[in-house]
């Protein structure tokens, strides 16, 4: 049964939709098919680019049973449009005894739109560790509250009340508190749940240090799209309470932005680090017979 909820006559996104979406179903050797889901809560029928990568962590992992997945990077190439399921292919590269490796080809209408390249491994024990402090941001609590409508999950932004409006200027810096409803128990599935968020903040983010732009005007005035995402976990990836979404531009021009990124857990704990490529560009006159909910 669907965990998808209903506000009146409204369907809204739940954690636990959220999850149940994840869940991709084996088609064959080396196949999976996975849902697309709702439109987004803009109307636009493009789908996250991390829920596919959050699919294909998935996939792996049931693939490759025994080792636990280690890095994502994917490439998106094309847009995945909400409706039509789509399919992961994956190629493997190599499946040894400490690590396997997949390169993951995510299909829709027969077209290859996502490739996500997975690593995976046995985790051991230390020879030396260390990590990346969490920020010295201030508590959950103190965060302003954000409207990111999702059942079961809460957002709270440091020092920034609406992340879309061009008119909050800032550095190109966001921290954002997240608090999940179920926290899932398996490796792989609170993987793919930490994943998810990684690519929502990264264009506002690089946004925010120039007065008069910000993504309330994406695929109206201005073409916007994440172009690829790396995400690699840290072992072992478990928490309770909030995590701490980190992001930092360093690099805006030429159309492209790049912005790297950590989970933090609120005890300390550093779960992962990730990076994105998006592309921000004037919006071509062309464009414009494109309905709005369509665009990449």
């Amino acid at each position: 049964m669907s965990a998808l909820t209903t506000d009146s006559e409204q369907v809204q996104w739940s954690v636990e939709s959220l999850l149940e979406l994840f869940e991709v179903q084996e088609a064959g050797p080396d196949r999976f098919t996975a849902a697309t889901g709702l439109a987004g809560q803009d109307g636009r029928q493009v789908v996250e680019g991390t829920q596919v990568v959050a699919q294909a962590i998935v996939a792996v992992a049931n693939r490759f049973q025994g080792k636990a997945v280690r890095s994502a990077h994917a490439v998106f190439a094309r847009a995945v449009m909400v409706g039509p399921p789509i399919e992961l292919v994956l190629d493997v590269l190599n499946e040894g005894r400490s690590t396997a490796t997949a390169v993951v080809s995510a299909m829709q209408n027969g077209k290859r739109c996502v490739t996500v390249t997975v690593l995976t491994d046995v985790p051991t024990d230390d020879v030396i560790r260390h990590q990346l402090p969490r920020p010295d941001v201030v508590a959950p609590a103190d965060a302003n509250e954000s409207e990111m409508p999702m059942v079961g999950r809460e957002v709270r932004l440091v020092d920034v009340v609406d992340v879309n409006s061009p008119d909050e200027v800032g550095p190109p810096e966001l921290f954002a508190w997240l608090r999940y409803d179920p926290i899932p128990e398996r490796d792989d599935l609170a993987k793919a749940l930490v994943a998810y968020f990684t690519g929502h903040l990264g264009i506002s983010t690089t946004m925010r240090a120039h007065p008069g732009i910000g993504t309330s005007q994406a695929h109206l005035t201005v073409s916007t799209a994440p172009m690829s995402t790396f995400i690699s976990f840290h072992e072992p990836v478990r928490w309770d309470g909030w995590l701490l979404y980190s992001h930092e531009s360093t690099q805006v021009g030429a159309g492209m932005s790049y912005v790297r990124g950590t989970v933090h857990t609120e005890a300390g704990e550093l779960l992962c680090s990730f990076a994105q490529e998006a592309l921000i560009r004037p919006l071509r006159t062309s464009d414009t017979s494109i309905n709005a909910a369509a665009r990449f």
